[in-house]
């Protein structure tokens, strides 16, 4: 078995839940209402920050440059097309970018930095691949509806599936099961709690944005 599959088996309840939530259920299906996803994605973007930290450290850290290339690539896609989507949605949706972190949106920003600040590029390596990999699973199923929605929804769906999506995420599980060879006992250990808890907490940042954020004006 593959590490990651591995690290996945772990956490296979939250992971189930955070991969087909109510949120993207309703997301892809056009009926989950303007003010939630507005405020859900007030909420994601005050991961961007960190997110790009993150990223930008993991890429320091890859043994090798051609490591690191596919990440520093994805690198530009956030910082890209990913921020100028927030950046027009937020327009069309009539609401400003900044809003007050949710304790959902703290938690998750807190477990990045935690990796981050680590220097360990296998801990990493668990919360980048736990984001990404869980957003491809959700969204993939329903890349086919993604053209009939508003361009807020729809785009959500296109930026976490096809084929160059697919890409980072194989990337990403390949690296971390190829970095896992090299770890001793302890050091796998710290890796499925980091992976674990990173799931956890993405499972309970889906319940939060289901329940509803608020919109700050």
């Amino acid at each position: 078995m593959r590490a990651t599959d591995h690290l996945q088996s772990l956490a296979i309840a939250d992971w189930t839940m955070a991969t087909s939530h109510p949120f993207t259920d309703a997301l892809a299906a056009g009926t989950l209402p303007a003010e939630k996803m507005a405020g859900y994605l007030q909420q994601d973007y005050l991961f961007i920050d960190e997110f790009v930290r993150l990223l930008a450290t993991t890429i320091a850290h890859a043994p090798t440059l051609a490591d690191s290339v596919p990440a520093a690539q994805f690198l530009a896609v956030v910082t890209g097309p990913e921020n100028t989507y927030f950046q027009r949605s937020f327009e069309a949706l009539d609401i400003p970018g900044e809003a007050a972190p949710a304790q959902a949106t703290r938690n998750f920003k807190m477990l990045m930095e935690e990796a981050r600040l680590s220097g360990r590029y296998e801990l990493m390596l668990a919360v980048l691949c736990v984001a990404e990999w869980v957003y491809l699973e959700w969204a993939t199923p329903h890349a086919d509806q993604a053209e009939a929605l508003p361009f807020w929804l729809g785009e959500w769906i296109t930026l976490h599936s096809g084929a160059g999506f697919e890409g980072v995420v194989a990337y990403l599980r390949g690296q971390l099961d190829q970095t896992w060879e090299t770890l001793d006992h302890l050091q796998r250990d710290m890796v499925q709690d980091f992976f674990v808890e990173a799931v956890r907490r993405e499972r309970a940042f889906f319940d939060a944005a289901w329940e509803g954020f608020g919109v700050a004006r």
